[in-house]
């Protein structure tokens, strides 16, 4: 017997970056933070640790809306706080889209997307990123429900100019999400837009910059009117007690996360300099991640995509990434059209970039190159 909706019986999950349970690897493949949490953040959440656990946490988590508007420099009813990013998107897919409602989203990007509008048995409406990954005009539709544009992109690290996410909202009778999930390591943000476009929610995390994948921070941020409405949506008690004061310590000690972003930025260029030595295509990057091809090779790695002898093609990414895996590695790659040539990078300490390097470098000396 059948029990599932229709839709979700046809549509496939989602599936996150690996995440090991035995031993120790060098995990570059989840874009978490290399460097962890600031004391503060630490010990306002011992004090939590006590009888206060038996009560619910606060449904509207006021205290981080309010440490949020100080750094966004927005009012407190701008704001709402979430599990995580991917939970500001659920609640944004639930708020604004309908049964059959157009969801528009650009191609390649974050996955979570399409299974989102899946799961709502929405219409979905991928558009492919130009050649550059600039904004197709095809991204401008009027009828969409939702758009997502992620900035910086997730697998890509590109970035779309303020003004052009402007001029997508402008001509949009829906809502326009702007994924901002790694906007802190980028050079402009698109918060400033929510004072000027209605329609515009701007979706922030605290996983990256503020090291706290763990504690599954998410902000959600917006005219005061479309932040009312997702609280009807959202579940009650969305955020635990824990995670409250983890984030409002973590937003109270902005400069700490600067240094740290610097650092990766750093480390960032680091490695895009190193992988274009090796002969990589890395793509420019303003995230914590950098997307990059391996050079052209000889040899059972490389692709069979030319029948002729001795013919150099492009070294198999996903032969790259098992390779790297046996070695203890993680990356993270797709086996996806634009990006099954391609892996995707993390950006980690100096230590664990070269380590990534040194295997991959012995990877490489085990094929003849030419």
């Amino acid at each position: 017997m059948q029990y599932f909706r229709p839709n979700i019986n046809s549509m496939e999950a989602y599936a996150p970056g690996e995440q090991p349970q035995d031993g120790e690897f060098v995990k570059l493949n989840t874009n978490e933070s290399p460097y962890p949490p600031f004391d503060d953040v630490l010990e306002a959440i011992r004090r939590e640790v006590d009888g206060r656990l038996r009560l619910y946490p606060d449904p509207l988590c006021t205290r981080v809306r309010r440490q949020a508007a100080r750094v966004f420099n927005v009012d407190p009813d701008m704001v709402i706080v979430g599990n995580g990013s991917d939970d500001i998107l659920t609640i944004t897919v639930r708020s604004f889209v309908g049964d059959g409602g157009k969801v528009v989203y650009l191609n390649p990007s974050y996955g979570l997307y399409g299974v989102l509008a899946d799961i709502q048995n929405a219409k979905k409406c991928p558009i492919e990123y130009t050649d550059d990954y600039r904004l197709p005009p095809e991204i401008r539709q009027p009828d969409a429900k939702l758009t997502f544009i992620c900035t910086p992109n997730n697998p890509t690290g590109t970035v779309t100019p303020p003004e052009e996410v402007a001029k997508v909202a402008e001509r949009s009778h829906g809502i326009v999400a702007v994924d901002e999930a790694y906007a802190d390591f980028a050079e402009q943000s698109c918060v400033d837009l929510v004072h000027r476009c209605d329609n515009i929610l701007v979706l922030r995390s605290l996983s990256k910059s503020y090291s706290l994948a763990g504690l599954r921070i998410g902000l959600g941020i917006g005219n005061a009117n479309l932040i009312a409405g997702m609280m009807k949506v959202k579940d009650s008690y969305n955020v635990q007690r824990l995670g409250i004061a983890g984030a409002e310590a973590a937003l109270a000690n902005v400069d700490k996360m600067k240094a740290n972003a610097e650092k990766v930025k750093e480390n960032r260029r680091y490695l895009a300099g190193q992988l274009e030595k090796l002969g990589f295509d890395v793509l420019p990057s303003q995230a914590n991640f950098i997307f990059a091809r391996p050079p052209m090779w000889h040899g059972h790695l490389a692709r069979e995509t030319d029948s002729r002898p001795g013919r150099p093609t492009r070294l198999r990414a996903g032969a790259l990434y098992e390779e790297l895996k046996t070695r203890r590695i993680l990356v993270r790659y797709w086996n996806l059209p634009r990006l099954s040539d391609g892996i995707r990078i993390s950006i980690g300490t100096r230590q664990e970039l070269d380590a990534f390097l040194a295997a991959t470098k012995e990877i490489f000396a085990g094929y003849n190159r030419k």
